[in-house]
């Protein structure tokens, strides 16, 4: 699937990119009180750029340049723009 195709809302989505642009992680809280680690990178592939979003352990695995996959990930909506995650059943690796 390309970048260009996703749509807010899709879940089981594959994809594959470039990240263009890793952002600090920083500490959040979820809605159920736990504390996380999330950071923002931009992946990018011919058609088109998305916001990554990278949990946890997702995000030492990544740096700018790297080639990665993104496997049963969902698409969400955030302050108005699109995003893609790995979430809590996907998978992101480097290819």
């Amino acid at each position: 699937m390309k970048i260009s195709e996703l749509k807010a809302g899709t879940g089981n989505v594959n994809v594959e990119g470039e990240i263009a642009k890793l952002e600090e992680a920083r500490d959040v809280v979820s809605k159920f009180g736990k504390k996380l680690r999330v950071a923002n990178a931009t992946l990018k592939d011919d058609s088109g750029e998305i916001t990554l979003s990278l949990w946890g352990d997702d995000i030492e695995k990544v740096q700018e340049g790297a080639h990665v996959r993104v496997e049963n990930g969902w698409v969400s909506e955030f302050k108005g723009a699109m995003q893609l995650s790995a979430g809590k059943y996907g998978k992101l690796t480097i290819v």
